[in-house]
């Protein structure tokens, strides 16, 4: 059997990158297999999960789990890494109602890295973006551009960068917006 092409994503090819070379990227990661677990806020899925309402941690099967309200978890990273995760809390059914849903192609998600993150996201967001309040780690609801946003502080390699999660139909729209953002702290467009 062949191996699947890679994906690309349809956004970055959209729009071109502007960038002069600064170190602030914008990526389209949307392709990320993203599912959302809802159950108590203090029953046995969340002790599962452990990342608590405003955090997130990486589970032991490598997703990454983000706590997106009390009794809501977005778990993120290769379909393998998310199965491991939800496949981890089955059992748990005889104790608290828990449902999951796959939101992999229902909702954008782009990453912004680079020293200017925090200044390019001041543009579009009214949150304080300071260490003191957005920690790595540290997961939030927002609005983004007039759009209503998850975000996560996901640091990577050092480097400051946020996770922004939107409706797919907004998409593009965000994209956008976050682009002309960035285009003064010399933004550039990666794929994936």
């Amino acid at each position: 059997m062949a191996d699947a092409p890679a994906f690309e994503s349809p956004v970055v090819q959209h729009y071109p990158s502007p960038g002069a070379g600064g170190d602030l990227t914008l990526s389209d990661a949307s392709a990320t297999t993203k599912w959302l677990v809802r159950a108590g806020a203090d029953g046995p899925t969340a002790d599962r999960l452990g990342a608590r309402f405003g955090t997130s941690q990486v589970a032991p099967g490598g997703a990454l789990v983000l706590g997106s309200r009390p009794g809501e978890w977005i778990v993120l990273g290769t379909a393998g890494e998310v199965a491991a995760t939800v496949a981890d809390l089955d059992g748990l059914e005889a104790q608290e109602f828990c449902s999951v849903l796959d939101w992999t192609h229902s909702r954008a998600m782009f990453r912004v890295t680079g020293n200017d993150a925090a200044r390019m996201l001041e543009k579009v967001c009214g949150i304080d973006w300071g260490d003191h309040m957005t920690p790595d780690g540290a997961v939030l609801s927002a609005s983004v551009a007039l759009t209503t946003c998850d975000l996560a502080r996901n640091d990577s390699d050092g480097a400051r960068s946020y996770l922004i999660f939107c409706d797919r139909s907004f998409g593009q729209y965000l994209f956008d917006a976050l682009i002309d953002a960035g285009n003064e702290f010399g933004i550039a467009v990666r794929a994936g």
